[in-house]
């Protein structure tokens, strides 16, 4: 059962190696545990997958080394994956920031990749656990449950931990340690972020409502939209900033970045004195968290009442509302894995170990996260294409 290239995980990164290796006339075996194949983008983009980015550069990904996702995304870009999608008619549209989504589902990327992998006369093997793996002089023996294979190329392209109901696990994690890479901390990112019991309580009213806001925190910013939930905080900004905030951390939020609070809360004053604090701020903020506002800062009168300090210390909570998460969803919910397998130990041209010869690592197991927005995607199609081409 021998092959030239054995990928283990099937998910965007291992498909798109896959397709590029078979199509270049590599003996091509994928393996994975799990049941059902690229689950991971069929439920991406509530089931649109938001295939790329347009915008796509190395700012947009976190990692020990930010420049090295610049070798593997320079040389197979957005418009790259655009054009093969075309070619099989996937329709596709822009939303917000250069994301690109599916007009129809997300199966739509699956079965390309499947047709792709077809075209090199790749084999997938699904529900096929690996339980061990050995060096040796030709290259690697992969022990499964299914048997053993031997192969000269070996890619781990097995993601990171982040939602086990579908199949992740710390496997690539530990093939790096196996084979004496470091492994960069991991943790959940792109997740929603939670609250303590005392201050769900406090938040309890404004489940349900979403407000656009500046987030901070650790000099970066979004702008995006937060929703408040039964356990915490979530929405495109909470998604973004969860990947730069640890266990500790404040987070800053501007209500309104677009306005200028101080003389906002100056012109009602003067036009709209006899009306309640609460009220003017509803016509800013949604109700409930204007009442909610009003309440904590213990402003129950009428907008006349505001002095100099009251003034200052609202606008300072509009503008640098400090909210501190006691914690995550973790994995179970996390988007991505932050951290993975040091890029120190990689080939960023090739995504090749730089220790062990025919050993590579792509996608999500990498230390290279990006941000929400399809960027995580692109990543996996760049690394993919990088190490098909030369495993």
């Amino acid at each position: 059962m021998k092959f030239d290239v054995i990928i283990i995980g099937s998910g965007a990164a291992g498909m798109m190696c896959a397709a590029v290796a078979g199509q270049l006339g590599q003996r091509v075996l994928v393996l994975d545990h799990a049941k059902k194949i690229g689950e991971k983008i069929r439920i991406s983009g509530g089931g649109r997958c938001n295939f790329t980015n347009l915008g796509t550069q190395s700012e947009n990904f976190i990692s020990q080394n930010r420049h090295f996702s610049k070798s593997a995304l320079g040389r197979y870009s957005p418009h790259d994956f655009i054009e093969l999608i075309e070619r099989y008619g996937i329709a596709w549209h822009e939303k917000s920031k250069g994301q690109l989504f599916c007009d129809g589902p997300a199966q739509q990327i699956v079965d390309m990749l499947f047709a792709e992998m077809a075209l090199g006369g790749v084999e997938v093997r699904a529900n096929i656990a690996v339980s061990e793996i050995q060096k040796t002089p030709d290259g690697f023996r992969v022990v499964t449950t299914d048997g053993q294979y031997t192969c000269t190329s070996l890619v781990v392209a097995c993601g990171g931990k982040s939602i086990p109901k579908i199949g992740a696990s710390g496997l690539g994690f530990d093939i790096a340690r196996q084979f004496g890479l470091k492994v960069i901390e991991t943790a959940p990112a792109l997740v929603p972020l939670t609250f303590s019991s005392a201050d769900l309580e406090h938040f309890k009213a404004l489940a349900g409502v979403a407000v656009p806001l500046r987030v901070s925190c650790h000099g970066i910013n979004f702008d995006e939209d937060m929703l408040f939930t039964h356990r915490g905080l979530s929405g495109p900004a909470i998604l973004q900033i969860s990947s730069f905030w640890r266990l500790g951390d404040y987070l800053s939020l501007n209500l309104h970045p677009e306005l200028d609070f101080g003389a906002v809360l100056r012109r009602e004053k003067q036009q709209s004195g006899r009306r309640a604090i609460q009220t003017v701020l509803a016509n800013y903020l949604p109700k409930r968290l204007a009442q909610m506002i009003a309440q904590k800062l213990d402003f129950d009168g009428n907008m006349a009442d505001l002095d100099g300090a009251k003034m200052a210390e609202l606008t300072g909570f509009l503008e640098s509302w400090q909210v501190k998460p006691s914690g995550s969803e973790g994995y179970r919910t996390a988007e991505v894995t932050r951290g993975g397998v040091d890029t120190a130990e990689i080939n960023a041209k090739t995504m090749e170990s730089k220790s062990v010869p025919g050993l590579f690592f792509i996608g999500e197991v990498v230390d290279v996260t990006g941000w929400l927005g399809g960027y995580n995607f692109q990543w996996a199609w760049a690394s993919g294409q990088a190490a098909g081409q030369v495993a």
